[in-house]
């Protein structure tokens, strides 16, 4: 029998009442790292999907490199002046994996200090980039998402653009080794284009203690409207992934973990180059 009208819009209510009911309630879990599934599912991730599929338009290819199951290292250039980049790609993995997966994105203790917004990356299950806490989330079958460019790519002026910075001394490198975790290489194109960083007031920056200061064409010139991203057309492709369970031995063998770091850095570096190519508007349909 064919729902009437009202009852889509019925089942909605009663589904959110439920939902109330059970967060008052305390009736929900979260695990070791505060990770809250169902309020990333119900509040976090519609949200998001909103940007990366109306606002930003976003293409995602590549999905299959990505295990249906069991634990795999997410490496992906970092962007934006604002790090909305890891969280759209969070968000669009979710929905265009097979499998749903989770993915548990590592950040820097700046995240962490910030009240509310660490709240929000513990609940939709971030952690600090540190080796111990991601070799625990590989060790139990996650996937883990991380960004060695840290501050050094989000704070890049657009001069730079789609340049990767250095990738810091490998520590994302030693521990896939040390959980032999297959390491999947991303790279995402249009991040670069929502706050294009012109200027970066580095006195004002140490005033505030954070890592930069920016002037963007809208930002701080409009106040909080600056805020708002400017709708760039997105591309996200996984990239084939890099064994690392013949290698386990290796891990504290700087060489070794220098080279497979600078491998990663270049697949990423090169399919940037390509979806560059692929759209050559940054603000085309």
């Amino acid at each position: 029998m064919p729902d009437r009208p009202g009852d889509q819009w019925d089942r909605r209510v009663a589904n959110g009442l439920a939902f109330l009911r059970r967060r008052l309630a305390g009736d929900y879990e979260v695990d070791e790292f505060g990770f809250d599934p169902e309020l990333t599912d119900a509040v976090f991730h519609p949200l998001l999907r909103l940007l990366y599929r109306d606002w930003f338009r976003t293409e995602v290819s590549g999905v299959e490199h990505v295990p249906v199951h069991g634990p795999a290292l997410v490496v992906g250039n970092h962007s934006g002046t604002v790090a909305l980049d890891a969280l759209i790609l969070s968000a669009a993995l979710h929905d265009k994996h097979p499998a749903h997966r989770y993915l548990r994105l590592l950040g820097a203790d700046l995240v962490f200090r910030m009240p509310v917004v660490s709240e929000i990356a513990r609940k939709t299950g971030g952690t600090v980039a540190c080796n111990p806490d991601a070799e625990r989330l590989l060790s139990g079958g996650d996937l883990v998402g991380v960004f060695p460019e840290g501050f050094k790519g989000i704070g890049k002026l657009y001069a730079d653009r789609y340049k990767l910075q250095r990738f810091g001394r490998g520590g994302f490198v030693s521990a896939a080794l040390r959980t032999g975790t297959p390491i999947v290489p991303v790279a995402i194109v249009g991040g670069e284009e929502i706050y294009p960083m012109l200027a970066d007031i580095k006195p004002l920056a140490r005033l505030l203690k954070l890592p930069y200061f920016p002037v963007t064409p809208t930002f701080p010139w409009l106040g909080p409207l600056g805020m708002v991203p400017l709708p760039s057309k997105w591309l996200i492709q996984f990239c084939p992934p890099i064994p690392t369970a013949h290698l386990t031995d290796s891990a504290d063998d700087p060489l070794v973990v220098f080279n497979l770091a600078d491998q990663v850095r270049e697949t990423i570096q090169q399919t940037l180059h390509s979806l560059l190519e692929r759209r050559p508007d940054p603000f085309g349909p």
